[in-house]
């Protein structure tokens, strides 16, 4: 398919593209403040990496935090607030983990419809200490409360179980697991954004506790506190303002399952039949990645680095597969052969990953994005992927919600 055409869009080409002018982020940790504050740091330093003045800024979106109280559950007008109030429209998004890249086509679809020229796109959290659950209260018609009442199906849960099926499947093994943990560490030494910057090794990973088998509490990402923002321009904005050559969207996929779901996803207890209806070419993940690879126009052999949700370190092996980087069954592979390391053929995670970073949910789809920025600039000091031209990234979150964002110089 063409570059710029959309799917589901019939024939008719169109341009996606809109420029990434500037990227910031709040360091990620244990701060015991509150999320505002992370995202307005975040904002600032975005804001002053694109040189543009708040007051320039047509529209803000903000990635909500699921909480009590209404400041999370209108982030967009709290930032807008503790910026200054300036008349700019708000918006404000969930997806659950891929709240940032749906955040983030929000402000580019405004962008692209003409209706702005700048947006700013900022999603921060503060987190609970320990595994994230629901808010209190009996629900018994959400799925994601029914796992913790009737199972006590935690998160670390289903990661185990993803992992369980990767062994089943491909033969992969608690040292391959651990693997990805190692090199998600080496990379995230020379982030200054990381919380965890501490290189580990394959039996610190094996001897900590094991949380859910095979999975060991080193496997895991953590919760945190943390910030990113993006400040998105048209790219005519962009050209009369000094950005040349500037970063581009050129995809964000937002795409649902296709029924029959044949793979489990949390919180869900079951999956679809497909008795009827047969199995689907590709599971959910695949086809996110694919909506974004046809929108964009590319291919996975075009890509330089990939920024995948690793909740666990399993599930990195599964994004790789799911993101056509390797065929089914071959992660492994490529992870023993070394190319998903800096000086690979692929990495995966440069900036650490949620390895370094843990879960500060509205956030991380859009760190992702500065990530991949820093990296097509040649900005990414110490962890710099050599001639990157081509980003993806990639997000889950409950309830059918997925995302991809392809970004290329």
């Amino acid at each position: 398919m063409e570059a710029g055409r959309r799917a589901g869009r019939g024939d008719r080409p169109v341009s996606n593209d809109v420029a990434v002018a500037g990227v910031g982020m709040h360091p990620w940790g244990k701060w015991g403040r509150s999320f505002v504050e992370y995202g307005v740091h975040a904002a600032r330093a975005a804001l002053a990496d694109a040189g543009v003045d708040w007051r320039d800024v047509g529209l803000i979106v903000g990635g909500e935090t699921v909480r009590n109280g209404y400041g999370g559950y209108v982030a967009g007008a709290t930032f807008a607030q503790a910026l200054g109030w300036q008349g700019a429209s708000v918006a404000t998004s969930y997806a659950a983990c891929a709240t940032g890249a749906q955040a983030l086509d929000t402000a580019r679809a405004r962008i692209l419809a003409g209706m702005c020229d700048v947006a700013l796109v900022v999603g921060a959290d503060t987190t609970p200490k320990g595994f994230l659950a629901p808010n209190a209260g009996e629900r018994w018609n959400d799925p994601d409360w029914l796992r913790f009442r009737l199972l006590g199906m935690t998160n670390p849960a289903y990661f185990a179980l993803y992992a369980r099926r990767r062994m089943d499947l491909y033969g992969a093994t608690p040292e391959d697991f651990a693997a990805v943990k190692v090199k998600n560490s080496r990379h995230g030494l020379a982030n200054p954004n990381a919380r965890y910057r501490k290189a580990v090794s394959a039996d610190d990973v094996l001897g900590s506790a094991v949380v859910c088998d095979p999975l060991h509490l080193l496997d895991i990402c953590a919760t945190s506190d943390g910030a990113a923002a993006v400040v998105l321009t048209s790219l005519d904005y962009a050209r009369t303002h000094g950005l040349a050559d500037p970063v581009r969207v050129r995809a964000v996929s937002t795409v649902t399952p296709t029924f029959p779901n044949t793979v489990l996803d949390m919180p869900l207890l079951s999956t679809d039949s497909s008795a009827v209806a047969g199995v689907n070419d590709h599971t959910f993940k695949e086809s996110i990645a694919r909506a974004a690879y046809e929108e964009a126009g590319i291919g996975p052999e075009d890509v330089s680095l990939a920024e995948v949700y690793d909740l666990s370190t399993a599930l990195e092996l599964d994004w790789m597969e799911d993101l056509g980087l390797c065929k089914p069954g071959e992660a492994e592979v490529l992870l023993r052969s070394g190319e998903t390391t800096l000086g690979g053929r692929i990495p995966v995670n440069p900036s650490g990953g949620l390895a370094c970073f843990g879960e500060a949910v509205p956030a991380q789809a859009l760190a992702q994005v500065c990530e991949v920025t820093w990296q097509l600039r040649g900005q990414a000091t110490g962890r710099q992927v050599e001639g990157a031209r081509v980003g993806i990234t990639a997000n889950q979150g409950l309830f059918g919600h997925g995302s991809s964002v392809i970004l290329s110089r």
